[in-house]
């Protein structure tokens, strides 16, 4: 049987966290919630609806990533997948078996939950996340002739694929740094079609104009950092 692990990072997720833990299949193995910080409940309600809290004191999506990954390393049985998912309830949690089928059924190293236009709910993307994915996939394909078309943060990776890529990113380019290497090792990939909402609360990324330039500036550092990089 396939042995699968969650990674949630959550910052101040108090009041989505729940459902979110309560939507995931229960062919997942374990899900951890990696508080990041929180200044609300998000670990008691996170406990409480049975997952594995860790706590990450230093702020970034990448820290709580790798303070997750670190925790799955020390454990006697290692999982087979590892899926990464937001907090804040935009995804919805019962597609991860579409996730994972395609690595269970046909082998593929990594997949990627591509947020499609006709299966996004309006408004659940600003202007700023479109046109920033427009453009980091646009790059990706001119360098490395890439076919995503979308940095979603719902994705499923091969663990032993995951641990070969070194992720290194604190902050807001763990996702490209993930395609990027991805690419650059040659694993095979495919994306599937994810619905999308709007999340629980106030993003705290694309939410704020420092934010969105930010996370920008990350995903186009890490992108020319590999294309010129032998």
């Amino acid at each position: 049987m396939t042995h699968i692990k969650v990674i949630i990072p959550a910052y101040n997720e108090a009041d989505s966290i729940v459902h979110v833990i309560q939507d995931i299949p229960d062919s997942v193995n374990e899900v951890i919630v990696v508080n990041n910080n929180s200044t609300d409940d998000t670990h008691i309600n996170a406990e409480r609806a049975g997952a594995t809290v860790l706590s990450e004191d230093n702020r970034g999506y990448g820290f709580a990533c790798l303070k997750g990954l670190e925790y799955i390393s020390n454990q006697s049985i290692l999982p087979d997948i590892v899926v990464f998912l937001d907090g804040d309830y935009s995804d919805y949690p019962e597609e991860l078996t579409q996730i994972v089928s395609p690595i269970i059924n046909d082998d593929v190293d990594f997949v990627i939950g591509a947020r499609v236009r006709q299966n996004r709910e309006s408004g659940s993307m600003t202007s700023p996340q479109i046109f920033g994915n427009w453009l980091a996939t646009s790059l990706m394909r001119l360098f490395f002739q890439s076919e995503f078309t979308d940095l979603g943060p719902f994705r499923a990776i091969k663990y032993n694929k995951l641990l070969a890529l070194h992720m290194e990113d604190t902050t807001y380019g763990w996702t490209v740094e993930m395609q990027l290497k991805a690419l650059k090792k040659k694993y095979s990939y495919i994306e599937v079609p994810v619905n999308y909402r709007n999340r629980i609360g106030v993003s705290k990324v694309s939410g704020t104009l420092k934010g969105a330039i930010f996370a920008g500036i990350k995903i186009l550092t890490w992108i020319f950092k590999y294309s010129f990089k032998k």
